[in-house]
């Protein structure tokens, strides 16, 4: 009976917690990996199709600077009427 006491092995402790975080380390591999399989899956556009839309973008950035640079003079002009007027 002795024998069987001390063949026992006593309780091992529980496993890692499942809720605990892995390190920083082990986070950022798995989230480039999982972000390079995902680059796998992109459809991308042609090259006229790319450059179309580049040409679609820089034609509204151009409209918006226009616009928004005679905005800026308008205001200017009526803050100098306005400043010459009070005096």
């Amino acid at each position: 009976m002795a024998k069987n006491q001390s063949a026992e092995k006593p309780n091992k402790p529980a496993k890692k917690d499942k809720n605990k975080k892995p390190n920083i380390f082990v986070r950022m591999g798995r989230k480039l990996k999982e972000t390079f399989s995902e680059l796998k899956n992109v459809t991308w556009p042609s090259f006229g199709k790319a450059l179309k839309a580049t040409g679609v973008v820089l034609v509204v950035v151009l409209i918006f600077t226009v616009l928004v640079t005679c905005v800026n003079v308008g205001f200017t002009e009526l803050l100098g009427l306005m400043t010459k007027w009070g005096t």
